[in-house]
């Protein structure tokens, strides 16, 4: 059956947040989480080396993500980041080798009590060690012998029997390895729970096989005189190239975008820059549509919601549960215990059996939140304008429901390729560099103090196709924040609704590709510290995991059913969870 990439999207970000729910709980890390593929903790990604662990989460098999994600959680727990950092070697061979090692020996530490971790790691490092056989990779001398210490170090310190589907096959390498690696293989299962005697046998282990390598790429470069790429036809070697290219997301103030990173946001030390703000407005949509079109696009709205087929009631009583938190309403009297009720002393006399003396607190459950639906008005929206207009209807009007407040903003420029900046820096001579280049335009479809009712008309507005045209996300971002922090609300939650990155063509040009990009996970990282704002991606048709700590990829070609909207609710309540 073939899958969409919404479908895969989606796929993915499920096994993920199961994944690090599993590590969170293992670790009692609450900061763990996925982000754009890779493991974080808060907005550092964290370097995972071991080849065994690397899977995808958006094809491999749950059980083999579940016990990768096992795997991080005993490196986490057992392995002391700071002094592997200071022990491992710089080249590419013995690094590879030292962190597996480390690996399997964190792997080696499972408590008695979480037997079906171990056995996720095993059934794991059997996959993978028989998936690396079945692809020829143990064909060449390179390939059986990393292989073959690697199962050798992992039956020693696991003190179980090497595969046995590839046993006879690294029989004759693992004899004549036994010789220079037998002391070393003792050592680093004697030691396997003193991280630092254990690094210095790895370091042993390393090195020596390192040698071999070097000696064997030697004698075959001279043999041959050819390149050590192209010494092993069977691409062992360049399959271990992928292993070898490490990137240790170490040091990083946010998380890498697949997008890229930008040198202008970089030597600018992360200060963003606005050449104008003169240019700037911030306007109420409605107002930009004649009346009778607005009553016309209202219709049409109308229309769609109907089609939907949408059970609203059922969508607000889910809203309910996630957002509503109790709150005391008064008091319960005529109640069998609690507080005495001084005005009942006197039936205490005159009826002495009487046992309703009491009064209770009363509380009842209320949704003292604000919920702010930020959307990307630029040109690539232009196509999803009516069914993300019919999804924020559906939802404002549910919250409504459940008493909570919301707010629809958009954010676009007020011209194309730069208007009346770009003219003003073309004036200025064009200095380097400029930072943002563009005339920012924020609009208001529905303020939180409007209900629906009253604002139903302005959100037709989201119809309106001259309003979408490019879009500076970083600084919408802040600005919908700011808006939110002005209410007095119990809880704060921001749905970003986007279908991909910044995009300004004159920034762009007059910076670098990915200054946006970059200023937009920074104001993320920013807000996400603070901690008073939940910031949620929601992705027409992409998945927005780069960027958003917590987001869900939508098909918006579909229909908008119900099972749509209960995942948009779990969207709300797990980033409540977190």
């Amino acid at each position: 059956m073939t899958t969409t990439p919404q479908q895969r999207a989606r796929r993915q970000q499920k096994v993920e947040e199961l994944c690090a729910a599993t590590m969170r709980a293992l670790t009692g890390r609450a900061d763990l989480h996925y982000r754009g593929r890779r493991l974080h903790s808060n907005c550092g990604a964290l370097p995972m080396h071991a080849p065994h662990l690397r899977v995808d989460t958006s094809e491999d098999p749950f059980a083999d993500c579940r016990a990768a994600a096992d795997g991080m959680a005993m490196r986490l727990t057992h392995s002391d980041a700071d002094l592997h950092r200071s022990l491992r070697p710089d080249e590419p061979v013995e690094r590879l080798l030292f962190e597996l090692l480390e690996q399997l020996r964190v792997e080696s530490l499972v408590p008695a009590d979480l037997p079906g971790v171990e056995e996720n790691l095993v059934a794991r490092f059997e996959h993978w060690s028989r998936g690396f056989h079945d692809a020829g990779l143990t064909e060449g001398q390179l390939g059986m012998l990393l292989y073959t210490v690697a199962q050798m170090c992992w039956s020693r310190l696991t003190a179980r029997r090497v595969l046995e589907d590839t046993e006879d096959a690294i029989e004759g390498m693992r004899a004549s390895l036994v010789g220079v690696l037998g002391g070393a293989l003792a050592g680093i299962r004697r030691h396997r729970r003193e991280q630092r005697a254990f690094a210095g046998y790895a370091l042993e282990i390393a090195r020596t096989v390192a040698g071999i390598v070097r000696a064997e790429r030697g004698g075959a470069d001279e043999k041959a005189g050819v390149p050590t790429d192209d010494e092993e036809a069977d691409g062992a070697g360049r399959h271990f190239a992928l292993l070898l290219d490490f990137d240790d997301g170490e040091g990083e103030a946010v998380a890498t975008a697949l997008s890229g990173d930008s040198k202008v946001f970089a030597e600018a030390e992360h200060a963003y820059r606005v050449f104008t703000a003169r240019h700037d407005r911030e306007l109420f949509a409605a107002d930009q549509v004649r009346k009778a079109l607005l009553v016309e696009y209202r219709e049409r709205l109308d229309r769609r919601v109907a089609e939907q087929g949408v059970n609203l009631a059922r969508v607000a009583r889910m809203l309910g549960t996630v957002l509503a938190q109790p709150q005391r309403d008064g008091w319960r009297f005529g109640e069998e215990e609690g507080r005495i009720d001084g005005r009942r002393l006197a039936q205490l006399i005159s009826s002495p059996a009487e046992r309703r003396l009491f009064r209770r607190d009363q509380f009842r459950p209320t949704a003292d939140c604000l919920v702010t639906f930020l959307i990307d008005c630029s040109g690539s929206m232009k196509t999803h304008a009516e069914p993300v207009a019919t999804l924020v209807d559906i939802l404002a009007k549910a919250l409504e429901m459940v008493g909570a407040r919301s707010e629809v903003l958009g954010f676009t420029t007020a011209a194309w390729n730069g208007g009346r900046a770009m003219g003003d820096w073309i004036s200025a001579g064009r200095p380097r560099n400029p930072g943002r280049l563009n005339e920012v335009c924020h609009l208001v479809f529905k303020s939180a103090e409007r209900n629906w009712r009253r604002a139903r008309r302005e959100l037709a507005a989201l119809l309106k196709p001259d309003l979408y045209r490019e879009g500076i996300d970083g600084e919408a971002v802040d600005w919908a924040c700011e808006r939110m922090l002005a209410h007095s609300v119990a809880r704060r939650v921001l749905i970003v609704i986007s279908d991909g990155c910044p995009a300004d063509s004159a920034t762009g040009l007059a910076n670098d590709a990915f200054y946006l990009d970059n200023h937009l996970k920074s104001v993320l990282a920013r807000r996400e510290q603070q901690g008073v704002i939940e910031i949620l991606g929601l992705g027409v048709g992409l998945d927005l995991s780069p960027f958003y700590r917590r987001c869900l990829a939508t098909d918006m070609s579909q229909a908008l059913d119900n099972a749509l909207f209960a995942e948009i609710v779990g969207l709300v309540d797990g980033g409540r969870r977190r």
